[in-house]
């Protein structure tokens, strides 16, 4: 016991080496967890995805420089890992759930015309529809385009016509 307080130290005064132990044990541990987080959390970026990278590094942190223990530390991170499989797999399986979570997409653009309520209430302005058109439609031409959406990852998307 005596010899892992050495090398890893307890509580705020911890020596270069402790927080460089610390560190090499947290950069196992979080790539450990991103992989069983599965690939969504860097990937689709809803606001699910954005909570696991939020937490994981403002926890982890304090487990570094000692201003959380560093075990209960690296336990809360699994369980917050452990939280958004769970919510992942939940998405997954269940429609409602993943509606109840993650939203649904917003039309910003139908019909020829801009829907001003949806863009109001995203708080997305024409630009922004035009360029997220531009980038998925590759086009400047609203006729050329069906419908816009606001999609759950926060994302703009367009379907040609």
């Amino acid at each position: 016991m005596e010899t892992l307080l050495t090398i890893f130290g307890e509580g705020k005064d911890l020596s270069i080496l402790q927080m460089c132990s610390r560190g090499i044990i947290v950069f196992f541990l979080a790539f450990l967890l991103i992989r069983l987080s599965g690939r969504r959390s860097f990937g689709i970026h809803t606001a699910l995805d954005n909570i696991i990278v939020i937490l994981l590094g403002a926890t982890l942190s304090r487990g570094i420089v000692g201003a959380s223990p560093f075990v209960a530390t690296l336990v809360t991170c699994t369980v917050i890992t452990a939280l958004h499989r769970l919510f992942g797999w939940l998405i997954v399986r269940y429609h409602k759930v993943g509606l109840f979570i993650e939203g649904d997409k917003l039309p910003l653009y139908e019909h020829g015309k801009f829907n001003k309520k949806n863009m109001d209430r995203a708080l997305v302005s024409e630009a922004e529809v035009m360029q997220g058109i531009r980038r998925t439609a590759i086009t400047d031409d609203l006729d050329q385009i069906k419908v816009a959406y606001l999609e759950r990852s926060g994302e703009i998307s367009a379907v040609r016509k």
